[in-house]
């Protein structure tokens, strides 16, 4: 690559990371519990899942499956402007909580992984508002940025993606995931899915440096992922109390510019 080159690369990215830097000020990102927002969420999936044929119709209007209602699962909306744009439902797995669909899937590598303890964050049912997705591209990034705090904060060893064949390219090339397990079936979703994974704590600092929209601080993580007792008391991770909270590099580069909280189809991202 050539300077000139070089240079054009870097004013590009650059402007890139801006674009999503102003759509993240637009962004509320919430946790998601009353019955209320859950069922505006099942609708979105709903309605994203129907147009992409990954699902049939049904008479509710609403997709939902009982990983929703697991206790080590956390389900977000992502609003813009107060409307509802996007949704990922994340599992944190460990031996002691090792319900999340994934497994389902792929046990002969997953399995293996909780008995030797680690922990794996399982990110899945990720669905976008097909006018806001439009409108705003940087959706698909906004709303991943929750996938790798929800690793920092847990520490976790495995972050996986458990996607169609045609998104493993965009995995591949923001987080570097790697392939493990080739596409087969996956419940209640008419097309194959594939398993990628990636230890994000040794990607974390590179991903930051090219994306630095990704970065969090703790105060961030802990007001989207902090819960008692029943799984944060068995993951490890979890931060000290927060008079003893000492700032990160990232937390200091952040504390001036915290958010409360591309070219793909964030709708189609769905998995």
């Amino acid at each position: 690559m050539s300077r000139g080159e070089a240079s054009h690369a870097e004013a590009s990215q650059s402007s890139f990371s801006d674009s999503v830097a102003k759509l993240l000020d637009r962004i509320d990102y919430r946790r998601v519990d009353s019955s209320e927002a859950r069922e505006a969420i099942f609708r979105l999936r709903y309605q994203a899942y129907m147009r992409d044929g990954t699902i049939t119709a049904n008479a509710t209007g609403m997709f939902s499956d009982h990983y929703d209602d697991t206790d080590n699962a956390f389900l977000f909306g992502l609003y813009v402007d107060g409307e509802l744009a996007s949704s990922i439902r994340i599992h944190v797995a460990t031996r002691a909580h090792p319900y999340f669909p994934t497994l389902e899937v792929f046990p002969e590598y997953l399995q293996p992984q909780l008995g030797a303890g680690k922990v794996i964050v399982d990110p899945t049912r990720f669905v976008a508002d097909e006018r806001l997705s439009r409108i705003h591209r940087a959706l698909p990034y906004a709303t991943l940025r929750l996938c790798g705090m929800c690793a920092r904060y847990f520490k976790a060893d495995e972050l996986l993606a458990a996607v169609r064949a045609e998104h493993q390219a965009f995995y591949r090339r923001i987080f570097q995931h790697r392939m493990v397990c080739a596409p087969r079936p996956y419940p209640l979703l008419a097309k194959p899915i594939g398993l990628m994974t990636i230890d994000y704590q040794t990607v974390a600092e590179q991903v930051h440096r090219r994306y630095p929209f990704f970065r969090s601080t703790l105060f961030e993580r802990r007001m989207l992922f902090e819960r008692a007792p029943v799984l944060a008391g068995s993951l490890p991770g979890n931060p000290v109390p927060a008079n003893r909270v000492s700032e990160s590099h990232d937390d200091k580069q952040l504390q001036d510019h915290l958010a409360p909280f591309v070219e793909c189809d964030s709708a189609r991202l769905a998995g």
